[in-house]
């Protein structure tokens, strides 16, 4: 009695073109699941979503890119588990969604479903029926026999044809226009159609700078036809601005970081002999690192058997000119080696348990940056800064302030990974003109940060009555009291500053 039905139907125009997804009804049962919000984190309880790369009724695949969504401490892109169709999409972008809370409903097979994404899925609706397989298909059958043949589509003419017309506005998608994701990003939170403007970049791909070019144009067409009046009112009205998840992240943090008791300690340390050595340095940067540099052998080198291949680098951790900086962080971790406790990481105890809390001395300095981007600050980690050299070390930092520097922000766990660093260096001379400073340290940033001011040329009489001309920076310390005494950070930091104010120390000790 099936076959009849069926029959009638595949023979119906109207029919055919609607009846698709007849075959699978057949085969299998489909259920609706909630797709939850996965724990990304540790300590993450919520997420904002920043893209959707899927639409409903959108067909998808196991390990398929669904959405990318941005925590208080990175960007994480979430695939799908397993085959099926969206059916609609919980949260919306630039909402954000509680850990466990459902980001959107998919449509699957009963049959893929296993033990491990029970944590990942649940049912739609608790208390929706079961259909059964024949139901599905009667029901399929009455509407197609309803259903009105629609008049097709006026065909369309060939540009080359006499009769055609261009269109006078420009009938073009945003999501058919060639653009990164980040530029997208951007445009949503500008308010600017992407399909207004044109490309500047490659195959006509749409950039940064465009987006940009279009918002100053339109903002001096504005002050051209506005008069000064309004302005000036507007400036003189209070604005509220809530706060955006970095930044509320950073409130947060700010504010546990009360529970911790502080003591500071300032000094400064000699860098002349860095200074002569760091010419030296520049013009020896490997050409892996350097794209400006080629090699002047005129013999090969490999001639008789193929020399050692160097790693590939990307171009974002490429660096022509080196700075203090990353021989200031090699030489901490060489300090660090020789004090454990400047490597441990805390693990605070149970109340209920009655446990005490432990500390976790790691074999490797783990140091965390301080990173300030358009969204907030961020603190990457350099992971095994004791076993890089000074290139690999300015390598790593300028392929951080790449990813910190993107719209929106590209660091993601592999930069900041869940445990964290065990000190922090904030380079706060980079940028303002002063000397010392008092950083804050927050729960799970480790046990000691320092701040490194503005570097100047002074006049030294403290090794000698006549003086000499001396160049030095003052570095700012806050340590975790309940870790670290007084004494113990003023003896670390005299061992730190061994290896900055004698660097002919890294030759010896083979870097």
């Amino acid at each position: 009695m099936l076959i009849r039905p069926l029959r009638r139907l595949l023979t119906r125009s109207t029919a055919v073109s609607r009846f698709h997804t007849f075959p699978p009804c057949l085969s299998s049962r489909r259920i609706l699941q909630n797709f939850k919000l996965a724990d990304i984190g540790e300590g993450i309880t919520e997420c904002e979503v920043i893209k959707w790369n899927v639409k409903e009724l959108d067909t998808i695949q196991s390990f398929d890119p669904l959405c990318e969504v941005q925590s208080d401490k990175a960007s994480v892109e979430i695939t799908s588990p397993f085959d099926g169709v969206v059916k609609e999409i919980l949260v919306k972008e630039g909402e954000v969604a509680k850990v466990g809370q459902g980001l959107c409903v998919i449509e699957v097979d009963e049959e893929l479903l296993d033990s491990d994404s029970a944590e990942q899925m649940e049912p739609a609706s608790s208390d929706a029926p079961m259909i059964s397989n024949s139901k599905l298909v009667e029901d399929a059958a009455s509407r197609a026999e309803h259903i009105p043949e629609e008049p097709s589509a006026p065909r369309r003419l060939h540009p080359m044809d006499p009769n055609y017309l261009p269109p006078s506005t420009p009938n073009v998608s945003p999501e058919n226009v060639l653009a990164k994701p980040s530029v997208r990003y951007y445009a949503r939170q500008s308010k600017v159609d992407l399909a207004l403007l044109s490309g500047s970049g490659r195959d006509g791909r749409i950039e940064k700078k465009d987006i940009d070019a279009f918002l100053s144009q339109q903002a001096s067409s504005v002050s051209v036809h506005s008069g000064s009046a309004a302005p000036r009112a507007q400036a003189e009205q209070d604005v509220i601005v809530e706060l955006g998840r970095t930044r509320y992240g950073m409130w947060k943090a700010m504010t546990q970081s009360l529970e911790i008791p502080h003591f500071g300690y300032s000094t400064s340390l000699d860098l002349t002999s860095l200074h002569s050595l760091l010419p030296t340095l520049n013009s020896h940067i490997p050409e892996h690192l350097n794209p400006s540099k080629s090699s002047s052998l005129p013999i090969n080198p490999s001639a008789l058997h193929p020399a050692p291949s160097l790693p590939p680098v990307p171009e974002s951790a490429q660096f022509t000119r080196l700075t203090y900086l990353p021989i200031l962080l090699k030489t901490l971790a060489k300090a660090m080696m020789a004090w454990p406790v400047l490597r441990s990481s805390i693990t605070p105890g149970s109340a209920n348990e009655g446990s005490k809390p432990t500390l976790t001395i790691r074999p490797h300095a783990d140091i965390a940056i301080a990173l300030s981007t358009t969204t907030g600050l961020y603190t990457p980690v350099i992971p095994h800064a004791d076993t890089h050299n000074i290139y690999s070390l300015s390598s790593q930092l300028k392929h951080l302030s790449f990813l910190g520097r993107q719209v929106p922000c590209a660091l993601t766990t592999n930069e900041m990974p869940k445990r964290g660093a065990t000190v922090t260096i904030s380079n706060v001379g980079a940028i303002g003109d002063g000397e010392y400073a008092h950083p804050v340290l927050v729960p799970g940033g480790g046990v000691a940060i320092v701040a490194i001011g503005r570097a100047r040329w002074v006049w030294d009489v403290s090794k000698s009555d006549r003086g000499e001309r001396r160049l030095k920076v003052g570095v700012s310390w806050s340590a975790d009291h309940r870790v670290l005494e007084g004494a113990e950070l003023a003896a670390f930091v005299e061992s730190w500053r061994a290896y900055v104010e004698a660097p002919e120390r890294l030759i010896g000790e083979g870097i």
